[in-house]
């Protein structure tokens, strides 16, 4: 199996990523579940091509050690959340307030 035929494996156990998500007002939270039940039936190519999530590399963020880029995904209609890939899990990071924090601006 190829790494893009590679179903999505997502992990949530980063505190900062589950804080900001239960965080959420319930529709939004409600919204963030379902995206993420999206994303687990999805192969990492599909994810790459998706439209609705937008999966886009964050170039205006240095990575930290060990990790080849941070990605942005819109979780819900106004939020957008950070991730990187680890082989075939999606390590989710943070849910920004707004767009502009996503990528590191105000």
């Amino acid at each position: 199996m190829s790494s893009s035929d590679a179903p999505v494996r997502i992990d949530l156990n980063n505190p900062v990523f589950q804080g900001h998500l239960f965080d959420l007002q319930k529709p939004e939270r409600h919204a963030a579940m379902d995206t993420l039940r999206k994303i687990r039936q999805l192969s990492w190519g599909q994810l790459y091509r998706d439209n609705g999530l937008k999966w886009e590399k964050i170039i205006s963020v240095k990575p930290p050690s060990g990790i080849e880029a941070i990605y942005s995904l819109r979780i819900t209609q106004s939020r957008r959340c950070t991730a990187y890939r680890d082989g075939d899990y999606m390590r989710l990071l943070t849910v920004a307030p707004d767009h502009d924090s996503t990528y590191g601006r105000k």
